[in-house]
């Protein structure tokens, strides 16, 4: 499926429908540069799955827990897969949560087989194309 946004809250409102169909235990790959809008999608996925703390961007952190609904990482940092495996990052995928992963590629060799995919793509100054699909 392809969404088109313009501005923030647009993208917000685009991850919050796509939560409707997101269950425990999904993982979700967010693939997009650095500000095409991974974290606002990740915030309208969380409020999708009734989280209401704020959410932020786990650049730090490297993962962020929100109640066990939601697992949110940035992966931006690691070099491998081991090094997620290292951190514990890999027991969250077969829990009771949803993972959401920014920058998968970074930890590709230890992620689960089926996963799902979101692109983003920034298209102008607030505009963005996001598509979606599954494995």
């Amino acid at each position: 499926m392809k969404y088109y946004t313009d501005g923030e809250a647009e993208t917000l409102l685009c991850g919050k429908k796509y939560a409707e169909n997101l269950k425990a235990g999904d993982v979700v790959l967010l693939y997009g540069e650095m500000g095409a809008g991974k974290t606002a999608f990740t915030k309208g996925i969380a409020e999708g799955l009734g989280v209401t703390a704020n959410v932020t961007s786990p650049t730090y952190a490297y993962m962020n827990d929100y109640d066990g609904k939601l697992y949110h990482y940035d992966c931006y940092r690691l070099s491998s897969g081991e090094d997620a495996e290292a951190l514990g990052l890999t027991d969250y995928f077969y829990g009771n949560g949803v993972c959401v992963i920014e920058w998968p590629m970074n930890i590709e060799g230890v992620l689960p087989e089926a996963c799902k995919k979101v692109y983003i793509e920034k298209t102008g100054l607030t505009t963005r194309t996001i598509t979606t699909e599954e494995e």
